[in-house]
């Protein structure tokens, strides 16, 4: 099994670099693939500021990937809540910490007013300003 970083996803959904795009190709159809959770957090970063991707162009990517049945992630139900939570209207990065700190913590303290009203009634950890 070989991990990949961002860089190769963004090549793989992007196909902006033939040369890159062929060897991304390659590595999605022969290889055992595993792909960090924080490669999922970088992408969806990099291809909506770089390549102004909506979050349903990124949803779609995301899930052909999850989809492919040489892919492995670190919890696959987790990054599945996560997507559908982005899908909802939560920032993604948002939707990484709150699945990461649901099963620890029954509280998300923030500032971010925008993020505490999107996640009302989302799951056990409550989202709240300190």
């Amino acid at each position: 099994m070989k991990a990949i970083d961002t860089n190769i996803v963004v090549r793989f959904l992007t196909q902006d670099d033939d040369v890159q795009f062929a060897q991304a190709v390659k590595l999605f159809t022969e290889e055992q693939l595993f792909i960090p959770e924080t490669v999922f957090l970088e992408t969806e970063w990099v291809l909506r500021f770089s390549y102004r991707y909506t979050s349903a162009e990124i949803i779609e990517g995301f899930r052909n990937i999850l989809g492919l049945p040489n892919v492995q992630v670190e919890d696959m139900g987790k990054i599945t809540q996560i997507i559908e939570w982005y899908q909802q209207g939560i920032d993604f990065a948002d939707a990484v910490h709150l699945a990461n700190s649901q099963p620890r913590s029954s509280e998300l303290l923030t500032f971010d007013r925008k993020f505490i009203n999107r996640a009302k009634h989302l799951n056990r950890c409550l989202v709240r300003e300190p």
